[in-house]
């Protein structure tokens, strides 16, 4: 099982829902960086459970420590271990699972791939081992603002139907959390917390997109071929729970449209700095980033775990009816927002140091 994300700058998470901690070693990190607990804090804050009425009720306080790696107040060059204890554990609620395969769910697939697997909370298959992706996150964020202003900024687009044309360049950290739903559009917020409260109601789950922006990201980032910038994104975004589709710049919509009307004109501003009229490329070309806003979009499905009644097998491959208990997200979106920029900050970190 793979657990290791980047090449410089990588982060190896471990730990399962139910078990005794989740926790990120950061190895690559420069030295020298200024860190404290406080500079991760906010963004864990922004993914945890219980945050509002539109996310699992779960309670974890998901308080981080940083165990290594870090001396006076700076990282040292050597590996970072961040470290959140679990507190909240139901694991009660998850024995009617034990033989039991939920439908779209990682159930079935982790235990024919390993001949077992942990019911308790879904184990690594459970959003709850993205808080060390946050964590990480944090840093490469912390580290890429203080060194190139580079900045990440995701909000929810869509819930559902409901979707948003909201501007993602005037796309800002007070805009985006000005609402439970994540989503810089005030009217569509109140809409899209509106249908996710009817879904959970009804004891069902629903999905949507979210938009990720990068600002200020140098010309020169990412590599031809195999390791175009966009490619490696992409399989960020879809290492996440619940990502079932991932477009950047016009994506698909490019499909529709002719080259006159999709090719991004180059000019040269007043400073001299060469840009482009639009950008239907999203800040990527040939791999490599070209000096514009990055911009992509990851659709994300509905949470598999819902307490709708369902038909399912078990572990005899008999058909059995299945209403799931526990605490889940109705909807996944409003707390993968910050899990979206972690794991933007994560690529771009590892571009960064490519000397």
């Amino acid at each position: 099982m793979s657990n290791t994300f980047g090449k410089l700058f990588r982060v190896t998470t471990c730990g399962e829902s139910h078990g005794g901690a989740v926790a990120a070693i950061v190895d690559g990190c420069p030295a020298g960086l200024k860190l404290s607990e406080a500079d991760i804090q906010p963004d864990l804050d922004r993914r945890a459970t219980g945050q509002s009425k539109i996310t699992t009720q779960r309670k974890e306080k998901d308080k981080i420590q940083i165990l290594s790696g870090v001396s006076d107040g700076k990282t040292i060059g050597t590996p970072i271990l961040l470290l959140v204890y679990n507190q909240d554990v139901k694991s009660k609620d998850y024995k009617n699972l034990k033989n039991i395969y939920r439908p779209s769910h990682a159930d079935y697939t982790y235990e024919a791939k390993y001949g077992i697997r942990e019911y308790r909370g879904g184990g690594r298959a459970s959003a709850r081992e993205t808080l060390a992706r946050v964590a990480a996150g944090a840093i490469a964020k912390k580290y890429l603002r203080e060194q190139a202003k580079i900045e990440f900024l995701s909000y929810v687009d869509q819930i559902g139907n409901i979707k948003t044309d909201f501007d993602f360049n005037k796309a800002t950290i007070k805009n985006i959390e000005s609402n439970i739903v994540r989503c810089p559009d005030k009217q569509k917020a109140k809409e899209m917390i509106s249908l996710i409260e009817k879904i959970k109601k009804q004891g069902d789950s629903i999905g949507g997109t979210i938009c990720g922006t990068i600002k200020n990201v140098p010309v020169g980032l990412g590599e031809p071929v195999f390791d175009r910038l966009e490619a490696d994104l992409a399989k960020a975004m879809m290492s996440i729970n619940a990502s079932k589709g991932f477009e950047i710049g016009s994506g698909f919509t490019s499909a529709t449209i002719l080259g006159s009307e999709h090719n991004d004109e180059f000019y040269t501003d007043k400073i001299g700095k060469v840009r482009t009229k639009t950008n239907n490329s999203g800040g990527v070309l040939g791999g490599i980033s070209n000096g514009e806003l990055i911009y992509f979009r990851v659709a994300f499905k509905p949470t598999a775990t819902i307490t709708k009644e369902q038909s399912t097998i078990n572990k005899d491959k008999k058909s059995v009816k299945i209403k799931c208990l526990g605490r889940h997200d109705p909807c996944v979106l409003p707390r993968a927002v910050p899990i979206v920029d972690a794991m933007a900050a994560l690529v771009i970190m590892d571009f960064y140091l490519k000397p």
